[in-house]
């Protein structure tokens, strides 16, 4: 049985566009959504992690293994 993740397929589009440097409103114009949009499935990230920021964020999901460096 595979392990369920602990991200939405957005949100790990979102931190993939994270890791590779891009603002907030870069994310949003090449998703299609608004710059709200991708801040609130940042912090949702955030929230369910529980950690502080999007640094802190991104650390936890490369040690639990849901985001990969390219």
């Amino acid at each position: 049985m595979k392990n369920r993740s602990l991200l939405t397929a957005r949100e790990r589009e979102i931190f993939h566009l994270l890791v590779d440097d891009h603002t907030t409103k870069e994310i949003a114009g090449r998703l299609g959504i608004s710059e709200k949009t991708v801040r609130n499935h940042i912090s949702n990230t955030i929230q369910k992690l529980g950690v502080s920021g999007r640094a802190q964020a991104i650390v936890e999901l490369l040690r639990l293994g849901e985001l990969k460096l390219n």
